[in-house]
């Protein structure tokens, strides 16, 4: 296979739709700026699982490396308060850098063939990198290996279990529940690969990507 870097996504902001980029730089903690906000309640933090709206809120950077919640300030009135019409009157937001941030690891690869055999919007899926050239479901050998894309490496760690934020259509947000059971089905509710960053570097699509067995 030749492999090679598809697409690439970071969400600065947790559970909101995220920003597509053409360049991403891995640290050891994943892309630099992803989730360093939070959607919060009195119970903990608060995600599309439950208040699906949210991902009809779009998180991003700006050229500071601020995250913004629809073009607005993540600490600003505005934000709140559409935070709070998608995930009700006591939410809020809270910055946040420490590793727990991740539901698993830092990094989600997913690949273009699982991707086809889903037959659905990448963005269900909500990965980090998407990775191009690869057969099927080849993917689900994956783990243990490494992905080599320049300088960077990634260590692939296990298939990632998906949850019912897969059921929500990215555009309208209407909510499908087959989506989720026909993943178990067809996939036994696992699709894309948890992994984290070994070596950090500065990878952009386009970019080839070697699979090496350690």
């Amino acid at each position: 296979m030749t492999l090679s870097v598809e697409q690439l996504w970071r969400y600065p902001v947790k559970t909101l739709a995220g920003e597509r980029l053409t360049s991403a730089e891995l640290t050891v903690g994943g892309v630099t700026g992803d989730r360093i906000v939070h959607v919060r309640g009195p119970e903990g933090v608060r995600t599309s699982r439950r208040h699906h709206r949210l991902l009809g809120l779009h998180g991003s950077l700006d050229s500071a490396g601020r995250p913004l919640v629809n073009g607005h300030a993540w600490d600003s009135p505005e934000a709140l308060d559409l935070v709070r019409a998608a995930a009700g009157a006591d939410a809020w937001l809270s910055a946040y850098s420490g590793p727990e941030r991740f539901d698993v690891l830092p990094l989600l690869v997913a690949t273009d063939g699982a991707v086809a055999a889903f037959g659905r919007d990448v963005r269900r899926l909500r990965p980090n990198i998407v990775i191009a050239g690869v057969e099927g479901l080849a993917e689900r050998e994956w783990p243990d290996a490494e992905l080599h894309i320049g300088d960077a490496v990634i260590r692939l760690d296990s298939l990632r279990p998906r949850c019912p934020m897969t059921t929500v259509d990215p555009d309208t947000l209407e909510r499908d529940p087959q989506v989720l059971k026909d993943i178990g089905r067809r996939f036994g509710g696992r699709l894309a690969l948890n992994a984290e960053v070994l070596v950090p570097g500065t990878i952009r699509v386009g970019d080839e990507a070697r699979l090496v067995w350690p």
